[in-house]
C-alpha cells in the first residue's frame, strides 16, 4: 500500500509521496516513488506511482528508455513530449505495453494488474497540469475546483484536503495541509510510512523549488504532527456538546 497525492494551486504544483512499499510485523521495505525529469528553463515533469512495484518499475522503465509513436515513428520520453497532455498518454501508452506483455501472465499467476499514476509538471509555454493515469492506461485532468488528486490509500486524508484545499490557497500552505493528509494515513493504516518524498515546483519557475525527504525523526514534520493533534483536541473540546442525552429525550416524550 501507499499514498500519493499531488495538490495544483494557483502559484503551481505540490507533490508528495511515502516510500513504503510492504508492511508487517518483520518485513517493512521502502522504495522511492517519486521521480522527476527536470530540464530547468524548458520542462519540469513529475510521477508518483502506486500499486504493483514490479508494474510500476517497468513502466518508469519504459518511461526512461522512451516509446516509439505510431504516428510519427520517433522515440518520446517525458524529456521530448510536446505538451502534459501528451506526457499523460505516454504514460497511458507504457501502461498500455507492460499490460500487452504480462498480463496473461498475471492473470495465470492470480496477480492483479494493480498500478496507477499521478503526473505533473509544467511544460515551457504552457500551464502546470496534473493528471491521474488509471491502470487500464486512462487518465483524468484535475480541476480547479478540486484542485488535488490522490492515489493508493487514499481515503483517510481526503476529508482533510477536501476540507482545506483550494485553488488560490498559498503553494507552502498546500504543501503544509498534503503533509497533515499523509499523517492522517499514517496514523490509520501501517502500510504507509516514512520516509516521504516531498516536490514543490512553482508556476513559470520551469525547475523544482523544493525536493526533499522526509525521514524518520524529522523535526518539522514531528512537530506538524504533534500540532495537529493538539489542534483536534482543542477543536473538540470547543465545540458545544450533542443535546441528545437521556435526560432531554425524557422531556420531549413527557
Amino acid at each position: 500500500m501507499t499514498y500519493c497525492t499531488g495538490i495544483l494551486v494557483r502559484e503551481g504544483l505540490v507533490m508528495i509521496a511515502d516510500t513504503r512499499t510492504n508492511a508487517g510485523i518483520d518485513n517493512v521495505s521502502t522504495f522511492r516513488k517519486l521521480h522527476v525529469w527536470d530540464r530547468p528553463g524548458e520542462r519540469v515533469v513529475s510521477v508518483a506511482s502506486a500499486g504493483n512495484l514490479s508494474l510500476s518499475q517497468s513502466v518508469m522503465g519504459l518511461l526512461a528508455e522512451g516509446m516509439k509513436d505510431p504516428h510519427s515513428g520517433r522515440i518520446e520520453t517525458l524529456e521530448t513530449v510536446p505538451s502534459m497532455f501528451r506526457a499523460a498518454q505516454l504514460v497511458g501508452l507504457g501502461l498500455r505495453q507492460i499490460r500487452h506483455e504480462l498480463g496473461e501472465a498475471l492473470e495465470e499467476a492470480g496477480v492483479s494488474f494493480e498500478v496507477s499514476f499521478l503526473l505533473g509538471g509544467q511544460i515551457k509555454g504552457k500551464p502546470p497540469k496534473l493528471y491521474m493515469i488509471y491502470s487500464a492506461g486512462n487518465f483524468i485532468e484535475c480541476g480547479m475546483d478540486a484542485p488535488f488528486l490522490q492515489i493508493g490509500e487514499h481515503k483517510y486524508g481526503k476529508p482533510i484536503l477536501d476540507r482545506a484545499v483550494t485553488y488560490d490557497i498559498d503553494i507552502y500552505d498546500a504543501l503544509k495541509i498534503g503533509l497533515i493528509s499523509v499523517d492522517s494515513t499514517m496514523r490509520s493504516n501501517l502500510g504507509v510510512g516514512l520516509p516521504i518524498d516531498i516536490i514543490v515546483i512553482r508556476r513559470d519557475a520551469l525547475a523544482t523549488q523544493v525536493s526533499a525527504r522526509i525521514e524518520v525523526g524529522d523535526p518539522y514534520f514531528q512537530d506538524l504532527r504533534n500540532s495537529w493533534s493538539e489542534a483536534l483536541r482543542a477543536a473538540h473540546m470547543n465545540i458545544p456538546r450533542p443535546p441528545y442525552t437521556s435526560d432531554s429525550a425524557a422531556t420531549k416524550e413527557d
